[in-house]
Parts: C-alpha cells; structure tokens; sequence
C-alpha cells in the first residue's frame, strides 16, 4: 500500500485529491497538513468528506513521519515547493508539485512567467512535466513530477496530435479558454469572483498573452513540434463550478478533413485511457467529477481552418485526478487505479 502525505491540502484541489485518495485501492493517506485548519478533522475544510475518514489535518509535518511516506503531494502556492522538495527528495520521498514550480524546464522560463528567481534551479531539468499523454515512460522513472493545471492539460491534448505531426500551422493557433469558478482556488477573494460579479456574467482576463499558463503550453507544444511554437491564448471566467472549455483554432491544409483528423486523434491517443474523441461536441457537464478529457473537432473547409473542442474538469484531470494518476505511474501501480469513475450527471 502506497503511503501518502498532502502538504497544504485545504488549497486548491487538496479536496478532490483526498476524495481521490481515500478511496483508492493502493494508496493510504498517512498524514495532510494544513495551518488554517490545524487539529481539525478534514470534513471541517470539506463537508463532503464527513463520515468517509477520521483523519485530522495537521499544522506541519515532520521529518520522521515524511520518511515513512512513499511519495509526497505539494499543494501549495507557487514559490514553496521550490524550497520543499530537494529535502523531501533526499528522504527518498517521491514528489508531485500541484504548483507551477518545476513545470518549466528552464529556470530563466518560469522567471520570465512568474516574475520571481527560481530558488532550486538545478531541479528543473531532471523533473518532468506530468503530463501523461505526452510523457508517460518518463514519468513512470521520475522523482519529481510538476502536475500540469486545468487550462494547460485541456489545450495541450486538444492540439498536440496536430502539432507533432506537422498538419497545422504552428503560427495560426488561437486558444479560447474557459474556466469555472473554482479554477481559481478556495482562497480567491477578489471582487471579479463574487456570486453577485460572476453570476450571469462571461469575463476575459489576462488577455494579450499576458497569461502565466501560455509559456506551458508553448513549452510542451514547441516539444512537439522540433521548431519554436507561439499561441494566442485568451482564457475566461464563466458562471459554473467546475469545468475547462478550450477552443483551439489553426489553419490545416486544404486536403484535411473532419473524419480525416478525427482518425489522426483516435490513434494518437490509442493507448491512453482518459482522452476519448467524441462524434460530437464535448461539453463540460461530460466530464464531471473525471478524468476524463473529451476532444471533439471539424474542419471547416471554407477557410482551411480545424476548431477542436476539448473539455475537462478543472479538479480532475485538470488538477488532482491528474495528480494520482502521475503518483500511479511513479510507483509502479495501474495507471488507471481509483480513477475510472463515470461523469456526475445530470
């Protein structure tokens, strides 16, 4: 039995992840930390927990009881896992970072995205990109995986099979984002994210390329594609709870066509359980409670343009369901243990 520990579990995604964790066939959560509910049980953070476990957070964790845990999840704010992990790793503990920390290869990169030094830049090369459509052999012998967020995870399966075998035009690609109000985190107060603000309301943000998540997704697109890729990304705030929505525009030849391209993506992604390419065109409420990411698409062949839609839940394969499938491949468990759950619907 895999032996866990949640660093900052009343953060964003802490929720889900132990939802997640709790019931999986192969892993224990040993111990979840958390200073704002320290010595409260963690159904006083997450109501919908009560009954499910007797598990109480704790303000800190020490040494000798990370030493027991087989591998180590980082929820907290980007800066702090930088400083964290390089101990954890010489414990012998496995880490998943759920910050932006080490998705950068470069440290001059995550700089330039989040405007501070990286504090342990010789940690980012050796940590992979958890994303596990693109890079599961990897991660499967890695230490340290930085879990990718909901916007990046959505945009990147909606045009990676596109961009590695060359059939767009990388300096054509628009990415319209859409996100639900839990994207953000529990902690979120601003005025653009009260119920009286965001209800009955669509907002853009971040516009201009001007968002952090941008630089991941070039980073991982630029991979792909062996020569330099820049998109336009454009994310907005929507009235729901949870859900990504990423529209992705790009010119393709004149020769391509939906049932053409729709071919190319059910054999890129064969061998991989949680992508499925739909006849029609997904929608949030599919991917409910999931791991699921759903990809439809068409061609217009008015303007030899492709529109693929890809949908995800910004807390399941968006976040924490990605980040125990990361842990399933790292400690040698079935990659799709504890996460083969149906959508919530209606």
């Amino acid at each position: 039995m895999i032996q866990a520990a949640i660093l900052g579990a009343s953060g964003y995604g802490g929720g889900e992840l132990l939802r997640r964790l709790l019931r999986h066939p192969g892993a224990s959560v040993r111990l979840a930390t958390s200073r704002t509910y320290a010595g409260k049980p963690v159904h006083a953070a997450f109501p919908g927990l009560t009954g499910v476990t007797n598990l109480c957070f704790q303000a800190d964790a020490q040494a000798d009881e990370l030493k027991q845990c087989d591998v180590v999840f980082l929820a907290r704010d980007n800066g702090v896992a930088m400083k964290e992990a390089p101990a954890l790793l010489a414990m012998g503990c496995k880490v998943i970072d759920l910050s932006a920390d080490f998705r950068f290869r470069s440290p001059a990169a995550y700089t330039e995205w989040y405007g501070v030094e990286h504090a342990s830049p010789s940690y980012c090369i050796p940590a992979v990109y958890g994303l596990p459509e693109l890079h599961r052999a990897i991660i499967g012998a890695a230490g340290l995986v930085g879990n990718p967020g909901c916007y990046t995870t959505t945009s990147i399966l909606a045009l990676a099979p596109l961009v590695e075998r060359q059939l767009l035009d990388p300096d054509s690609i628009i990415i319209d984002g859409k996100s639900g109000i839990s994207g953000a985190g529990r902690s979120k107060f601003g005025l653009d994210y009260h119920f009286a603000e965001a209800n009955e309301s669509t907002t853009a943000y971040k516009i201009a390329g001007t968002h952090r998540h941008t630089g991941e997704i070039e980073q991982e697109l630029t991979e792909l594609c062996g020569a330099p890729v820049k998109v336009s990304f454009t994310p907005h705030l929507v009235p729901m709870t949870r859900g990504i929505l990423a529209t992705c525009y790009a010119n393709v030849g004149h020769r391509e066509d939906t049932a053409t391209l729709l071919g190319v993506y059910r054999e890129y992604y064969a061998t991989h359980p949680f992508v499925h390419i739909t006849d029609f065109i997904p929608a949030t409420k599919h991917v409910l409670g999931t791991n699921m990411c759903h990809i439809g698409l068409a061609v217009d062949r008015r303007t030899s343009r492709v529109t693929v839609i890809s949908a995800t839940d910004n807390l399941g394969k968006g976040m924490a369901g990605q980040a125990v499938q990361n842990m399933n491949l790292m400690c040698g468990l079935d990659e799709t243990a504890g996460l083969l759950e149906g959508g919530q619907w209606p």
